[in-house]
Order: C-alpha cells, then structure tokens, then sequence
C-alpha cells in the first residue's frame, strides 16, 4: 500500500474511523479557524454534511470559533449566521461547559490545532470539557492533529499542581512534544478513567515531523499565532508575558520581537550572546508595537531567528532573555502582576513557569545552565512516569 505523501488529521479520517457506537449522534463541535482539512474546507462543513453524526452546536475556545479576539479577551453566546445553531464561549463566565450548554448533544468533538506548548489553552479547555462530558454522561471524540513543532522534543519545568491555573491544569512540561490526542489520553487515563473518550488518530505522522513537513496548511489558530515560526519559539518567548517587556504584540512577529523602552538593543544583544544559545541568532531592533504593552512607545530589543530548530532551545532562550534584562536593567525590569488567565492572587511569571522557583532563581542570580538543569531533571522524569504510556504515533 502506498503511503500518503501528506498527514490525514482525525478530521479527514472521520468516514473511516468514527466510533460506530456513535453512529447518529448529537453532536457539539469545540473548534477555531484553524480546524481545517488541506484543502481548507472547515470542520463545521464537513460536520454539516456528515452522515455520522448530527451538529447541534459550536463551543468556542479562547479567541473565539472565529478567532477574532485578542488574548484575555471573553466571547460571548451567540448564533452562528450560517446554520443558525447555538454558539456557546468557553472563554466567559465559565471555561466548562454548563449543563444548559450540553443537553442538546450527546458527544463534544474536539478539533483544535494546538502549538505545543503548555500555556496555550486549548488543552486546558479540552481537559475543563473533559470534566463536564463525566459530569453529565456524555462523550467525547478528539479529532487529532499534529504537534506543529514536532513531538520529539521536550523542554521547560512540569507544572506543581500548588501552581495550577488555566495555563496549566496538570502536570506538564511547558514542551510537551505531544499532540492534542496524546494530552488528551494522558488526562483521561490519569484523572477521567470511566470516561466514554476515543481519539480518532491521524495517518502520516511521525514524532519528528514539523508542520511544513505534513503538507497541511497553516491557518492562525490565534491572532498572535500567525506562522510556524511564532510556534517555534512560543514555548519560551509567552514567559515575557510575566514580564513588563513587550513579547511582541502589536507588531508584525509577535513572540519573534521583544523589548522595553529602556532597553539598549546592541548592549542587550552582546550580553544575550554570552550564554551561546543554539541555532538562532538575536539581530537588534528597534520596534513601535501599535497595541498592548508600550503601545506606541520606541522600544529597543531584538528579533530571534532561528537558525536551526532542532538545535533551538526556546525555553531556555526565553529564560535568558527575562535573565539579561533582569540583569542589565535591575530598576527598570518589573515583574507583572495578577490577575493573568483569571488567577487573581499568584504571579503572572509563576503560573506559567509552573511554580515559583523560576522567579526566586532569576532574582537570586542562579545561573542559566543550573537552572536548565533543574527542569531537564524533571522533564526526563515525566517523560518516564507518565509521557511514553500515551505516544499513538512513532
């Protein structure tokens, strides 16, 4: 049998691999503009014309199912224009779903592309949605799709559940190196077991793919999301979230471009390359982000370019850019505060580093390759205990 020279998501694998126990079903579709298949055509497309199942409503993650809002931003309950059925927002007053929201349907289908990093919430929407299918006895279905910065490489600290908030639920190194359907088996076994759950898996991926390699097209799953290249370096660069430094919003690379007003580019610059991180290259800038912070303040800093991406180490690349400025301009660099993604009382950096030691070492002057050390240790713990049971894919 000749193999595909493109990756089949489990949306394009539905007619073969839908769950017959589920044949005619009620169906609520959790989904973003980037449920597409390769030839762009939209999960709730192909879902109104299935004969497996019938669509009853759309839940929208953070963003919004059209992806129009900005981050931390809420949606609201609406009707889709086009099929008029309800659209229910897991980014509002709940990120769960309600009862209310679910007694229409009998299975919430997930097709979310995801980035590979633990911050970004649509697994955490996926687990809350979980937690509510249980609840109240319905089922679930993930359409998976692939990890577009490869599910062979994993990096960062694992979430302490004393930590845990809507940019990590449970314990998960901040590259994860899975897809949206491993995650989603690694939750329901550990925390969901009597869970009706089923993953339909994709044909033509493998572990040490990137997404240019699949064949598939890139479509923004959100509005800071706008390439591959963003994905590639996001895992480290959202931790200047924490931070009163630009990460980029406002501007045509968001999480590539970084700085502060205050910020010297060459002088940054020259002290980033002490550390000789691999395969990328910081060119210092001067940038004018036209939203969120510094809006329309001249900020100095640098863009990364990454130069070898599996050579590339984003989030200890992230850390040493918060550790630079830190470093170089002690009463200028101030951490955010709360609230940050609905946690109103623990520190923006600290959830999404996934505790607080991070912090404490930056501002104790640890060194960057000791601290590497401390979340390798723990990210090669968890890929032991709990990561290889749920790999579906070599």
């Amino acid at each position: 049998m000749k193999k595909n020279p493109f990756t089949l998501t489990g949306l394009d694998r539905i007619p073969k691999a839908w769950p017959k126990q589920l044949k005619g079903s009620r169906v609520g579709l959790v989904v973003h503009p980037a449920s597409v298949n390769r030839r762009f055509e939209h999960a709730a497309d192909i879902a109104l014309k299935s004969n497996y199942f019938e669509l009853k409503a759309f839940f929208g993650p953070e963003h919004g199912i059209h992806g129009e809002k900005q981050d931390l931003i809420e949606s609201k309950k609406s009707i889709d224009n086009k099929t008029n059925l309800p659209v229910y927002s897991l980014y509002s007053h709940t990120r769960k779903p309600e009862p209310e929201m679910l007694k229409d349907i009998d299975v919430l289908v997930i097709d979310l592309q995801d980035v590979g990093a633990r911050y970004y919430t649509f697994i955490w929407t996926m687990e809350l949605c979980m937690q509510a299918c249980l609840e109240y006895r319905k089922s679930m279905v993930i359409l998976d799709r692939p990890n577009p910065i490869g599910g062979h490489i994993i990096e960062g600290p694992v979430t302490d559940m004393n930590y845990a908030s809507f940019v990590g639920l449970r314990p998960l190194p901040v590259r994860h190196g899975m897809t949206i359907g491993e995650i989603g088996s690694y939750l329901r076994n550990e925390f969901y077991p009597s869970l009706n759950f089923q993953v339909i898996v994709m044909e033509g991926w493998e572990r040490k793919m990137w997404f240019n390699d699949t064949k598939l097209p890139w479509v923004l799953p959100s509005p800071n999301m706008p390439t591959l290249e963003t994905a590639v370096v996001y895992p480290g660069m959202c931790l200047l979230e924490g931070t009163m430094l630009s990460e980029g919003r406002g501007t045509t690379r968001p999480f590539e471009i970084f700085g502060a007003p205050f910020v010297e580019p060459d002088v940054l610059v020259k002290h980033l390359n002490q550390y000789k991180l691999p395969g990328l290259f910081f060119r210092p800038l001067y940038f004018q982000p036209t939203f969120q912070k510094h809006t329309d303040i001249l900020c100095g800093g640098a863009q990364i370019h990454v130069t070898n991406r599996d050579k590339f180490k984003p989030f200890k690349t992230g850390v040493a850019i918060i550790k630079a400025v830190h470093d170089l301009y002690l009463d200028e660099f101030h951490w955010k505060q709360p609230p940050y993604e609905y946690e109103v009382v623990k520190m923006p950096i600290d959830i999404l580093a996934g505790s607080d030691r991070l912090r404490n070492d930056l501002e104790e002057g640890v060194s960057l390759d000791k601290m590497e050390e401390q979340w390798s240790e723990e990210c090669s713990l968890f890929a032991m205990k709990a990561r290889k049971q749920y790999l579906l894919y070599k």
